[in-house]
C-alpha cells in the first residue's frame, strides 16, 4: 500500500519502543518469528565500473585499491553456489560492477548460463548488473532469475549528490522493466552518506508506491572506503537504523527487511534490536562484493543465543509470505 511521507513521519516519529513494538506486531502477522533468510553474494565482475556512485569501491573514478577483473568463469560461480547451498543459503545472489546491461554480448550470455546452472540447484537466483532493459530483463526471467536486485540508493532529491553518470529515473525505469517481465525486486537503500531522516523516509515513500511492492528490502549502512568521495563519513546512529527498520517493516509488511551491509559496525545487541524490529534476512558469509561481512559461525552462534533459525525457501518469490508458520517449500 503506497503510504505518504506525512504518514511515514508518524510511523517513524513515534516515541522509540512504541514503534518498535509498532513493528513487531505488524511482523507477526506475516512472519514466523524466529526465521531469518540467509542469502549469499558473489561478486562475478568486479572493479572497473564507469560510474561515480560516491560510497563504491569498484568506481573506476577512485582509487580504492579495487582493480578491475574478469568476468568469473561458470566452475567459479557454481562452485561458490554449490557451496552456499550447503551451508543453508536458500538464495544465491550474483553481481557484477557495469553500467548495465548489454544483451547479444558475450558476457550477458555468460550471465545467462550462470543463472541457469545455479537454478537448477534449486536455489533463489538474485542478480544486480546495473540499468536493466525490458528484453535484458526477460531474457533474465527465462534464464531462472528470481529476483533482480537494484537499490534506489536514497531519496530522489539527495541522490545527485551522491551519483551523477545516471539518474534516479533511470533506477526506476529498470525497475519497471524487471517487474514487467516477472522478475521480483529487491530494491532498498544506503544510510550514513550524509543525508537527512527525510531523505530516508522518501526514500521509503518511493519504493511503498511501486507496484508490486519490494520482494525485499535491503538496508545497508555504508562502509567508507578509502578513496571515495565518502571516505570520512561517521557511523550511522544505531537508534536511526533500527527506528527506519521498523518503519519499513509497518510501510512494506510483506517484504523480507534485510539487514545488509555494515554488519561488521553493528555489536550483537544491535543486530538483535533489528531483528527484533522486523529485519528478517541477511547474507550470509564472510564477504560482500567488495567488503567484509560477519563470519560465518559468528552469525550462526548470533542466531542459536536469540533462538533464530534460517529461513526455507519460498518456491515464488513474488509471493512470499503465507500466515504466520506456513512456508512454501521448494
Amino acid at each position: 500500500m503506497k503510504m505518504t511521507l506525512t504518514q511515514l513521519r508518524q510511523i517513524y516519529h513515534q516515541p522509540f519502543f512504541e514503534l518498535v513494538e509498532a513493528a513487531r506486531r505488524v511482523y507477526r502477522q506475516h512472519w514466523s518469528e524466529d526465521e531469518v533468510q540467509l542469502c549469499e553474494l558473489l561478486s562475478i565482475k568486479t572493479g572497473g565500473c564507469s560510474e561515480d556512485c560516491a560510497y563504491c569501491a569498484q568506481s573506476a573514478r577512485y582509487a580504492t585499491g579495487v582493480g578491475a577483473e574478469p568476468l568469473k568463469d561458470l566452475p567459479t560461480v557454481l562452485a561458490a553456489a554449490q557451496e552456499a547451498k550447503a551451508r543453508g543459503a536458500t538464495r544465491f545472489c550474483m553481481g557484477a560492477a557495469w553500467r548495465g546491461v548489454r544483451e547479444g554480448t558475450a558476457q550477458f550470455d555468460a550471465v545467462l548460463e550462470m543463472c541457469r546452472q545455479v537454478s537448477r540447484l534449486g536455489l533463489e537466483v538474485c542478480v544486480t548488473l546495473g540499468l536493466l532493459s525490458a528484453e535484458a530483463a526477460r531474457q533474465l526471467k527465462a534464464a531462472g532469475v528470481t529476483a533482480y536486485n537494484h537499490n534506489l540508493d536514497t531519496s530522489p532529491e539527495f541522490y545527485p549528490r551522491i551519483v551523477t553518470t545516471h539518474r534516479f529515473e533511470d533506477r526506476l525505469a529498470t525497475i519497471r522493466n524487471a517487474q514487467a517481465a516477472g522478475l521480483a525486486i529487491c530494491c532498498g537503500g544506503i544510510i550514513g552518506m550524509g543525508e537527512s531522516e527525510e531523505d530516508r523516509l522518501r526514500m521509503l515513500e518511493v519504493l511503498t508506491s511501486l507496484e508490486p511492492p519490494p520482494e525485499s528490502v535491503p538496508i545497508n549502512c555504508l562502509i567508507p572506503i578509502p578513496g571515495t568521495p565518502l571516505a570520512d563519513q561517521p557511523p550511522v546512529d544505531v537508534f536511526e537504523l533500527i527506528r527506519l527498520i521498523a518503519t519499513t517493516r509497518i510501510a512494506l509488511p510483506r517484504a523480507k527487511v534485510r539487514l545488509s551491509a555494515g554488519r561488521t559496525q553493528l555489536s550483537r545487541e544491535a543486530q538483535a534490536w533489528c531483528f527484533y524490529a522486523g529485519a528478517n534476512s541477511i547474507f550470509f558469509g564472510n564477504k560482500l562484493l567488495t567488503a567484509a561481512n560477519p563470519a560465518r559461525d559468528d552469525d550462526l552462534e548470533l542466531f542459536a543465543e536469540l533462538g533464530l533459525r534460517p529461513q526455507p525457501a519460498r518456491c515464488d518469490p513474488v509471493r512470499p509470505t503465507a500466515s504466520r508458520g506456513t512456508h512454501f517449500n521448494d
